[in-house]
């Protein structure tokens, strides 16, 4: 490993400023769309990336329909080495604006508080991100205090490009045949939904998506939606009496019966899991409000959508005119349910962090990625880290350092999957 260190000591890394035209590009998702992918725009940067992939050296580039990318580094060993890829996604998160991201390269961070200059009232601290200690005296990234950054996922994305980047300049770093795999609409929970992987061709997946330099994530939420639809009963407001049932009341009620103390995002945490109302619609005569289901055992969202549909049939009882649907979605599992089966994955990906003079951290995500559905599709899919901070906010940052490191990890893991193979 010593020649690989005085490679990248001497390569001029590239994911800072990919990172930086990237973010400007408005790759938003939209959870109300039922097309593929959700937004148009998202296929301007899945283009940009197969363009720029071609002109790298990877003949076989393309951006798809979907704004999927797929591309291949050629395997350079004569060994027989399992087919990995490393995957991450193009689109930004509904929860804050994507569109005009001015991003802001803070040179030689000193410690002191960050003014987004957009909007004065939006501040990075230490006392509110701890983490920005371990950067003073290195480079990071922000957005101007309008938006998000967009460090999810595209830090990933540039990483990602770099690390090809560096295999195809240092042919000299053996390694067998890497896909690359760059998704739409991961935010909105479609990543995989027109995934050819056949097309793909891997057996082992990376996704990189993750926060603080050295994470390694195998383990996510397990996940269902519920949606409770009232049908209440319809009269004219001005002779209801006794005959009127509103179902938007019922709905409010049902709310309301909620726990107060627990089950919720706002009362749980590490691996506790909650059950969270994210939407109520509907009319007096028929409304429906949608839950999302959490917990990393997947047999406790049977328990929990049975607590939830108790609580709602209490509340229907006092309404005998009124009915009720309940309706269960599955949505994503655990993925350490079938990365339990491959240690080596992970292993692998634990050798790669600590050699590239990190510290492994171990910690399942309070959420899913495309790595959940892409396990249980057959492709085994950890999570790997690449600097993000503050995500879906727009106090979002990176720093340049940590993207270097990933860069590194990926490099090395590509490595170690040939040099054991």
């Amino acid at each position: 490993m010593g020649k690989i260190v005085i490679m990248f000591e001497k390569y001029k890394f590239t994911a800072t400023e990919r990172f930086i035209r990237y973010v400007q590009i408005d790759t938003q998702s939209n959870p109300e769309s039922d097309n593929h992918p959700s937004t148009e725009k998202q296929k301007n940067l899945s283009i940009l990336l197969a363009k720029e992939l071609q002109s790298i050296g990877l003949q076989d580039a393309e951006a798809d329909e979907f704004g999927y990318v797929y591309a291949t580094i050629p395997s350079n060993t004569n060994k027989a080495v399992p087919v990995i890829c490393f995957c991450s996604h193009v689109d930004t998160a509904p929860d804050c604006s994507g569109t005009n991201v001015k991003p802001l390269l803070h040179k030689d961070y000193n410690g002191e508080n960050i003014i987004l200059p957009d909007d004065v009232s939006q501040i990075l601290t230490i006392e509110k991100y701890p983490y920005l200690k371990n950067h003073i005296g290195n480079d990071i990234i922000t957005a101007s205090g309008l938006t998000l950054l967009g460090a999810d996922d595209k830090s990933g994305v540039a990483e990602i490009m770099d690390m090809a980047n560096f295999l195809v300049q240092h042919p000299e770093v053996k390694h067998g045949t890497i896909k690359i795999l760059f998704t739409p609409d991961e935010e909105i929970g479609a990543g995989t939904a027109k995934l050819n992987l056949n097309k793909l061709g891997a057996s082992v997946a990376y996704t990189l998506d993750g926060g603080e330099a050295g994470t390694l994530e195998d383990e996510t939420f397990s996940a269902d939606g519920v949606k409770i639809t009232i049908n209440g009963v319809i009269a004219h407001p001005g002779c209801g009496k006794d005959k009127l049932v509103n179902a938007i009341k019922i709905i409010s009620e049902i709310v309301d019966a909620l726990p107060k103390q627990d089950w919720s995002p706002e009362t749980t945490d590490k691996r506790q899991g909650f059950v969270h109302p994210v939407q109520i619609e509907g009319i007096a005569e028929k409304a429906s409000i949608s839950f999302i289901v959490r917990d990393f055992e997947t047999a406790k969202l049977t328990e929990y959508e049975n607590r939830l549909k108790s609580i709602a049939e209490n509340v229907l009882a006092k309404y005998p005119t009124a009915s009720m649907t309940f309706e269960v979605i599955e949505q994503y599992r655990n993925m350490i349910e079938v990365l339990q089966h491959h240690p080596n994955i992970i292993s692998y990906a634990e050798e790669a962090v600590r050699k590239a003079g990190l510290t492994v951290v171990k910690e399942p995500i309070r959420g899913g990625t495309d790595g959940s559905r892409l396990s249980f599709m057959g492709l085994p899919c950890p999570n790997i880290f690449t600097g993000m901070q503050a995500i879906h906010s727009k106090h979002e940052w990176i720093g340049v350092k940590d993207m270097e490191k990933a860069v590194e990890v990926l490099v090395l893991l590509a490595q170690i999957w040939e040099e054991r193979s």
